[in-house]
């Protein structure tokens, strides 16, 4: 199909502004990285972090601590990095974490004993509709059944629970049901499914491409910006279920210029590097169906057993999203890449429990970087037949008028905002 270049209508979101997004979301500006500002006197006192920071930091002190190291969590109230240890005979470990500047907490889970009732719910409880994720701020393991896990399935998984010991999991039901957010419509197509686009990247050789989950990948190979329209982009590599959810997917025309950016509607936020996430750390969601929700990070390393198969080393959080929503791109405030959508269960409405592929582990497994690089970070605009004309659109350029026209009013995510970048503040029909 033929593309235009559309020039780029909004700068990224200027450092200290305040951007409305949505019925209740608000994006603030970000404190310096780091606020400690301690002399060496006091230098065991927690430091003040940004949630980026905290995971830096809760890196450094894992390999410090050793056996010691029972996970951690970021305080968003206090802005602090929360490390459980378990002290052991040698009290110098809590020690050294505070001097590291982690408000330390004492625990009695251990983290080879958490992860070891993990392989145990693997080896007897892996039950369509179950997930589980170490839970550091409990230090418990957390475990969650849907709707369907009823009758010998719940008492197989309780008793499997049981097993593990007092004071080493809990589990939960949940309303809804796990499953994928793929959906039948538009915005990404491939097949009769619908998607989000997650994040521009430029793979290995060079050229232009985007991530999104893996799943969608099984609509089909081929991807197009509007519902039986000529292709765009193909899919390179897709993982789904196993060790992931993820997609790389090259666009056709090696010109296409992709920015790396996170559209919001009336600006944007630039992406400036993919992070790990942290759990208690604030994130945003964009996707076609729901536009932008956003939420905490509640687990990492989470195992979800979805009804096409089991799939491991996700992010668990409370943040809503809903059929269509698969593949969209989850970030923070200051522009960092922390997600891809998986699934979970649960709406907009009521809520429930979703899980992130990392774009780190996507990154590494496909062997692309994020952002435009060698395919510049212009305004690619899509096709003409996907709104090109409309100035709404425009913010969409780019990933993604390639994948990107038609959800919602039929010029992008919702809005014409752009499936392109990943982004676009949806307006709910």
């Amino acid at each position: 199909m033929s593309h235009k270049r559309i020039p780029k209508r909004r700068a990224a979101m200027a450092a200290g502004g305040v951007v409305a997004l949505g019925a209740a979301v608000i994006l603030l500006p970000n404190a310096n990285a780091s606020q400690d500002g301690a002399s060496d006197d006091v230098a065991a006192a927690p430091r003040t972090l940004k949630a980026a920071d905290a995971s830096d930091l809760a890196s450094q002190l894992a390999g410090l601590l050793g056996d010691a190291f029972a996970g951690s969590y970021y305080d968003g109230d206090r802005r602090q990095l929360v490390v459980n240890v378990v002290p052991g005979d040698d009290n110098d470990v809590i020690v050294q974490a505070k001097k590291a500047g982690a408000a330390v907490r004492e625990v009695d889970n251990s983290m080879e004993e958490l992860e070891a009732g993990a392989r145990t719910l693997k080896t007897r409880a892996t039950i369509p509709g179950t997930s589980w994720a170490v839970d550091p701020r409990t230090n418990k393991i957390l475990v969650t059944a849907d709707s369907t896990v009823t009758g010998d399935a719940w008492d197989r998984l309780e008793s499997t629970v049981r097993s593990l010991g007092s004071g080493m999991a809990t589990i939960r039901k949940s309303a809804g049901t796990f499953k994928t957010f793929a959906s039948g419509g538009d915005a990404i197509f491939a097949g009769g499914s619908r998607c989000s686009l997650g994040f521009n990247v430029t793979a290995g050789d060079g050229s232009p491409a985007f991530l999104t989950a893996g799943h969608c990948a099984l609509a089909g190979d081929q991807w197009s910006d509007s519902q039986g329209g000529q292709p765009i982009a193909t899919v390179d590599r897709a993982l789904f279920p196993g060790e992931g959810d993820f997609a790389l997917v090259r666009y056709d025309d090696p010109a296409t210029r992709a920015p790396s950016e996170v559209d919001l509607g009336d600006q944007t936020v630039g992406i400036t590097q993919a992070a790990e996430a942290t759990v208690g750390q604030e994130v945003f969601r964009m996707g076609s169906t729901t536009g932008l929700a956003d939420g905490r990070v509640l687990g990492l390393n989470a195992t979800v057993n979805y009804p096409e198969g089991t799939v491991t080393g996700l992010i668990q959080t409370d943040v809503c999203a809903e059929p269509g929503d698969s593949g969209g791109s989850m970030f923070t405030r200051d522009g960092l890449a922390i997600g891809l959508t998986s699934g979970g269960s649960g709406d907009c409405t009521v809520g429930g429990e979703t899980f992130f592929q990392p774009v780190t582990t996507a990154l590494e497994a496909v062997g692309a970087t994020l952002g435009a690089g060698g395919a510049g970070a212009g305004d690619q605009a899509g096709g003409e037949e996907a709104g090109a004309e409309d100035p709404g659109a425009e913010a969409g350029q780019g990933a993604g008028d390639g994948p990107g026209q038609g959800a919602g009013n039929g010029q992008g995510v919702g809005n014409g905002q752009g499936v392109g970048n990943g982004a676009g503040l949806t307006e709910t029909r």
